[in-house]
């Protein structure tokens, strides 16, 4: 007889038994990791020994037959998705696989030793641990064909999804994860309360698609009957993909920009060609009064320095977080660069680098809005017809709650046709009632619209008396460029560095070249210029302007473009150039600069066409005395002043054949016969500024000199009248200041001279013959 041992011994070595297998295969009464919670688990007692049974043969007839043992456990990702045991092979779901032996399998063996080896006692579970006992994953339609919504990125996800399940009750956040795990074991294989929501979203996006993460999620949050969170998820998700769409416009539209300033020419990006703008939080500080040859003293403007700011600064939710604040005015004088930091403001935002605590920035310039003049329409479908993406947006987006903050930015409100009369424009509140295009602007200034909106206005001087006076809001000055970035400027635009330099030694040689460019405008004329001749003569042999008439001329007729194109006739348009040039020559006489509004309404001039229309003046608000306010007019700078004096007098002798300058006029018939003789105007203007010590008509008589010039009679040609004929007396100019310079009367003036010279082009006057007879 063979004992036990001898007897399990041989089974166990035997290849061919069954029995055999299954024993070797399993050890006894091990409890299996990573088992599926879902079955009930079952332990196996000791086994008793066999019994001895002696030589004879075997009896078999009482034994007991059992089911044969069941197959190692499938791995978890069996138990989900048809898509899931697909993949049951990949090397990617081995972690999850159950290599180990099933408690509830058993060896038939037992049956040889007794019956009650067969009894199955149930293992008792906690109740933390107790799931359904069977997992079945719902059914997700998704298409794998279908390309996501590049909106949908891993950061948005993870964010969206953590948002939702935090609103959850700590119940339904437990029935949550009870439900996950029970529906997807596979990806869950430790116990739910090891994990907390932050496992949970990570788990969900290691082992699903972005777009199946968040289809789960709102599966699993309607099952339990969280029907608003599965709205609020979709929300996201549909707001998301408008700002994608939405950024991704506004890059294309701004990313790029036209150098000059016509925006016709070549675009490059728009990182390449910005210069840092000298900002200020504080306002009404007045025109640049740098000159070249006066000292003129500060025009009692504001006299607190201020604080130096960028466009990040403007209703960033630092002073959002200590103010009601709804509406900044960024103002500056026309060419000041308003508009650039308008893009730049735009750009930050679609680059993430400001103002991230707006989910939708809508640019509104007022050049596009000009379509929508003479119909009726509604804000919302302003909206769309210039952002057509922002069509998927519904009513509950635009109330600007703190997860959906909008902010409108208006550039060039000073271009709107028509006042914005906030006494009488019908109330709408609405954002799909139809109105006109002021009506909307006013309401929308008023706060009816979009009500906890930010809006940022960026204009002229003179929109401030467009605001109600009951509205809060705060302001910032545009102020152009300070010395470093002019040069700054310059390498920018040009690429080539050896033009780059031969430009910014041309502005260093002509000091009121230098000043001007402090407006980028200014700079833009004189870079285009530049351009056009190193393009035409070569880059090292190119002679550069020497004429400040010719800029100055470029200057007038790039800001009064669009007047003269939209809203004026020629002969208006002469008309008010000479009322605004007789004012400034009146006051160049006098030595002033500016002047309270009340004397400009005597001069009979328009201050809006003056300061909005044609941005050739500016208005800033002035104290002289503590408890006293007053609205002062002044041109955009001294030398414009000067320019446009120069410009009167000398339209004044080519259309009228008046000589402005004539100290004694006997007779008209003297002003028909003698006026039109050209040398008169000069000999009396050169007389007039060498008698001025201070030098106050040095520059006005180089702009007239300027005048003479065929070059810039071509760019007069729009102010001239046709019927007038202008011979060239170049010559006979040069040949009377040459005559003043020999007489040298007047020592302190003749460097002025010489610039007038220069104005004619003339560079070396010592080689000139004087005419005894000027």
């Amino acid at each position: 007889m063979m004992d036990d041992f001898d007897f399990e011994s041989r089974s166990m070595q035997s290849a061919s038994s069954s029995i055999g297998e299954a024993v070797s295969g399993r050890g006894q009464n091990e409890s299996v990791e990573g088992e599926d919670e879902g079955e009930e688990l079952y332990y196996i007692p000791e086994r008793r020994p066999s019994l001895d049974l002696g030589p004879t043969p075997m009896d078999t007839s009482n034994w007991h037959f059992v089911d044969q043992a069941l197959s190692p456990a499938l791995s978890y990702s069996s138990l989900a998705t048809e898509e899931s045991s697909s993949r049951m092979d990949d090397a990617d779901c081995s972690f999850t696989r159950v290599e180990l032996s099933r408690a509830d399998s058993f060896s038939s063996c037992y049956s040889l030793d007794s019956d009650d080896c067969e009894k199955r006692i149930p293992k008792v579970k906690s109740k933390d641990d107790t799931v359904s006992e069977r997992p079945v994953p719902p059914e997700l339609i998704h298409d794998p064909d279908e390309i996501p919504h590049p909106s949908l990125t891993v950061n948005f996800t993870f964010t969206a999804i953590s948002d939702t399940l935090k609103n959850l009750t700590d119940a339904n956040f437990k029935r949550f994860k009870n439900i996950l795990w029970r529906r997807y074991p596979q990806s869950f294989n430790a116990p739910p309360k090891t994990m907390d929501l932050v496992d949970i979203v990570d788990r969900l996006l290691e082992r699903y698609k972005l777009e199946v993460s968040l289809k789960i999620t709102k599966t699993l949050l309607g099952e339990i009957g969280q029907k608003k969170l599965v709205d609020a998820l979709e929300t996201m998700c549909l707001r998301n993909e408008v700002q994608y769409d939405l950024r991704k416009t506004l890059k294309r539209k701004y990313g790029e920009v036209s150098e000059d300033v016509a925006m016709h020419g070549p675009k490059r990006p728009f990182e390449d060609v910005y210069t840092k703008l000298h900002i200020t939080s504080t306002c009404d500080n007045g025109p640049n009064i740098e000159h070249e040859v006066l000292t003129i003293g500060k025009l009692d403007t504001n006299r607190e320095a201020g604080n130096v700011i960028t466009p990040q600064y403007f209703l960033c939710p630092e002073r959002l977080e200590h103010s009601n604040l709804k509406l900044l005015l960024i103002i500056g004088a026309a060419g000041s660069g308003k508009s650039t930091a308008f893009k730049r403001l735009v750009l930050d935002w679609v680059e993430g680098r400001s103002h991230q605590h707006i989910y939708f920035l809508i640019p509104l310039p007022f050049r596009e809005l000009k379509q929508f003049d003479d119909i009726e329409t509604s804000l919302v479908e302003m909206i769309q017809t210039l952002y057509p993406e922002t069509a998927k947006l519904r009513e509950e987006d635009y109330r600007c709650e703190d997860d959906c903050k909008m902010m409108f930015i208006f550039d060039g409100l000073d271009e709107l046709k028509g006042k914005l009369d906030f006494e009488h424009t019908r109330m709408i509140s609405d954002q799909t009632s139809l109105g006109t295009l002021n009506t909307i602007v006013v309401n929308l200034l008023r706060g009816r619209l979009v009500y906890r909106g930010l809006f940022l206005i960026f204009s002229r001087p003179l929109v401030k008396r467009s605001v109600p006076w009951d509205t809060h809001y705060d302001e910032v000055d545009v102020r152009g460029f300070l010395d470093p970035e002019k040069d700054d400027y310059f390498k920018k635009r040009f690429q080539d560095p050896n033009q780059a330099a031969r430009v910014i030694a041309y502005i260093n040689s002509m000091k009121t070249i230098r000043i001007m460019c402090h407006l980028p405008l200014f700079c833009s004329l004189v870079a285009e210029e530049c351009e056009r001749l190193f393009r035409e003569q070569g880059t090292q042999v190119a002679v550069l302007p020497r004429s400040l008439t010719y800029m100055f001329t470029k200057l007038l007729l790039t800001l009064t473009r669009v007047v003269r194109e939209t809203k004026l006739s020629q002969e208006k348009e002469i008309e008010f150039l000479m009322k605004l040039g007789k004012l400034a020559f009146n006051l160049l006489e006098k030595g002033e600069f500016s002047l309270i509004r009340c004397d400009w309404k005597e001069e009979d001039i328009d201050d809006l066409e003056a300061v909005s229309d044609f941005g050739l003046c500016m208005q800033f608000i002035t104290k002289p005395h503590v408890l006293c306010l007053e609205k002062v007019l002044s041109f955009v700078h001294p030398t414009m002043q000067e320019y446009l004096a120069a410009l009167y007098v000398f339209l004044s002798f080519r259309n009228l054949g008046k000589n402005i300058l004539e100290q004694q006029l006997k007779s008209k018939l003297r002003v028909m016969f003698k006026g039109n003789k050209g040398m008169e105007l000069y000999k009396s203007a050169v007389d007039r500024s060498l008698q001025c010590e201070d030098g106050k008509l040095d520059l006005f008589l180089r702009f007239l000199c300027g005048m003479a010039v065929k070059t810039n009679l071509e760019l007069l040609k729009p102010f001239c009248s046709a019927s007038s004929k202008w011979q060239s007396i170049v010559g006979n100019i040069e040949t009377l200041i040459m005559k003043r310079i020999k007489e040298n009367q007047y020592p302190g003036r003749n460097s002025n001279l010489q610039r007038c010279l220069e104005e004619l082009g003339v560079e070396r006057p010592e080689q000139h013959p004087v005419d005894p007879t000027l």
